[in-house]
């Protein structure tokens, strides 16, 4: 069964950027607009409806952007978490939106590929936040993944212990691309982005950082034509 469409609440107090960003964010797999506002006070209203995630431009017409962000912050856990789109960049406004704990900021005029790239990510954090919640039961392959290439002692090694990942890095998500990965067959960043559901760079991300761990080998396949595929597999434990 796939996973329920993340919800999104579109907040811009112009009507032809607010219906541009909708489109925008319809565009991006995973993602469903659920609302629209132009006020700060209908946003308000309709996140009670429920709402995973806010895309919030700071500059309303009734109450700030800001202000937004703090009634939003009073309910607390529950509450959808936040993406700052705006053209306001000074000093004042992005600092009180960060300690508002929003998930982004996203400057004004900004482009498809941007904003997707913001959701991808996004994406990708919420889902590895879901995962650290749970102890998720492994599947047969799994195991016999795991006794195979010393997979666990590989996954503690390509984050280092107990030191920190690599910014933008998370770990239930490190541990989903190691999974893709086989220890004999050479698998492609293509291959890797499909199987975990992620945009290529993502996954090249990942697959850079546990190539220069030394917890994946890199090889390469050349064919007839062009640049040869890089191809990536688990490395002998």
């Amino acid at each position: 069964m796939s996973a329920e469409p993340i919800r999104v609440l579109v907040v811009d107090d112009d009507r032809g950027a607010r219906a541009l960003h909708c489109r925008f964010v319809d565009a991006v797999p995973g993602f469903t607009v659920v609302g629209a506002a132009g006020t700060g006070r209908d946003a308000i209203a309709q996140t009670a409806a429920g709402v995973d995630l806010v895309l919030l431009d700071m500059r309303l017409p009734d109450i700030s952007g800001v202000e937004v962000l703090h009634r939003l912050r009073i309910v607390g856990e529950s509450g959808p978490d936040v993406l700052v789109i705006s053209s306001s960049h000074d000093q004042t406004t992005v600092r009180q939106a960060l300690a508002a704990r929003v998930v982004g900021y996203l400057v004004k005029p900004f482009t498809e590929a941007a904003l997707r790239e913001r959701l991808e990510r996004y994406r990708e954090e919420r889902q590895a936040r879901t995962d650290a919640g749970r102890d998720r039961p492994l599947v047969q392959a799994e195991i016999d993944r795991l006794l195979a290439t010393g997979g666990i002692r590989t996954v503690q090694a390509s984050t280092g212990g107990s030191r920190p990942l690599p910014k933008g890095l998370a770990a239930p998500t490190l541990a989903r691309v190691l999974d893709a990965l086989d220890s004999v067959t050479g698998r492609s960043v293509l291959d890797v982005a499909t199987a975990c559901e992620m945009s290529r760079a993502t996954a090249h991300r990942y697959l850079a950082h546990l190539a220069e761990s030394g917890a994946i080998a890199v090889s390469h396949r050349y064919g007839r034509r062009g640049r040869p595929e890089v191809l990536y597999r688990i490395a002998p434990a």
